[in-house]
């Protein structure tokens, strides 16, 4: 969620609560492969469980019932042996790596610019 696509308020505010929603579940879902594995949260890598989640939720959502159920036990099953590695003494800098684009804004309407683009008057 580090970039907002939305630009009306209410939209704003439904994607952040899409994020907001989405991070909540996949904390869920860490919680209960934790549960299942006998494992800590902070154990768990948040990565491999927002990793998972997204390579399996269009066979989960059209598989059969029985399926699901198996698929569902065997990707908690694999969280819980996902750890995050026993880090000492780390220390990172907070700082956001993202440079600019290159590019200029485009200022006026896409069809005006293409027109000058083609006309060789664009600067």
């Amino acid at each position: 969620m580090d970039v907002l696509r939305c630009q009306t308020p209410e939209m704003v505010r439904k994607e952040v609560w899409t994020c907001l929603l989405a991070y909540n579940l996949i904390r869920q879902t860490i919680l209960q492969a934790a549960q299942r594995g006998g494992r800590s949260l902070r154990q768990l890598s948040f990565s491999a469980a927002l990793q998972t989640i997204a390579a399996c939720w269009m066979v989960v959502v059209l598989g059969e019932e029985s399926f699901r159920v198996k698929l569902v036990d065997a990707h908690l099953a694999n969280l819980a042996r996902q750890l995050i590695g026993d880090r000492p003494n780390r220390a990172e800098p907070r700082a956001i790596k993202r440079r600019p684009k290159e590019h200029r804004l485009l200022t006026k309407p896409r069809t005006q610019a293409r027109a000058e683009l083609l006309a060789g008057t664009s600067t």
